[in-house]
């Protein structure tokens, strides 16, 4: 009798843990909501007193920015460190967008995030915005890997943006990093490192301020 009680209560307790691991595993995914169209808006929209403390722009970056207008490639490693460099003063984003691993596939898991891009560069505020489609990588594997690898990664973004959303590629540009600008040094194999920035590089107005 206390054996049959011993066994039944093992039982139960066992279904409760399996129970339990279920549920923290379902929670996981739950928890990682995509960023709203309304908040990349919002960050990618410069203030409106941008122009009285932002640096002056230098004609040769002006004529760069627009230059990036109308790109059927990817930038350069040395085009887009140029673009870095005056990012640093410009509105961005970091978002998680999924792909298969080590490809440049992207997952249905990444769509609702993919989907609230779309409908923030269908904005008045951002739709006549150069924007640089930045791919990032984690510390894992050779720079040649990892660079390759970002730029593949920022170029079907670019295509699922305009095959998929219908958003107009002419003010899209992609570029790679690999693992030359880890969001998390004190991590490098940190899951955050593995990225896709967004940048708006102003138009052209905004960029002659």
């Amino acid at each position: 009798m206390a054996l049959s009680y011993f066994k039944a209560a093992g039982r139960v307790a066992s279904s409760l843990l399996v129970a339990g691991l279920l549920w923290s595993a379902n929670a996981v995914p739950a928890a990682a909501q995509s960023v709203s169209s309304d908040q990349i808006i919002k960050t990618l929209t410069p203030p409106a007193t941008r122009s009285l403390t932002a640096p002056a722009v230098s004609d040769t970056d002006r004529a760069f920015v627009e230059g990036l207008r109308h790109r059927t490639r990817s930038l350069t490693v040395t085009e887009s460190d140029h673009v870095a460099e005056i990012a640093k003063d410009r509105p961005k984003i970091d978002l998680d967008i999924y792909f298969d691993f080590n490809s440049a596939t992207i997952t249905a898991k990444a769509e609702p995030q993919l989907k609230e891009l779309g409908d923030a560069l269908r904005s008045s505020q951002l739709g006549n915005s150069v924007v640089v489609l930045s791919g990032h990588t984690d510390a894992k594997g050779s720079d040649e890997y990892n660079q390759q690898l970002s730029e593949r990664r920022a170029e079907s973004v670019k295509n699922y943006l305009v095959d998929k959303l219908k958003i107009a590629p002419d003010n899209l540009t992609t570029a790679g990093y690999g693992k030359r600008d880890l969001k998390n040094k004190s991590d490098p194999f940190a899951a955050e490192n593995r990225r896709v920035q967004i940048v708006n590089m102003g138009t052209t107005n905004q960029a002659n301020r």
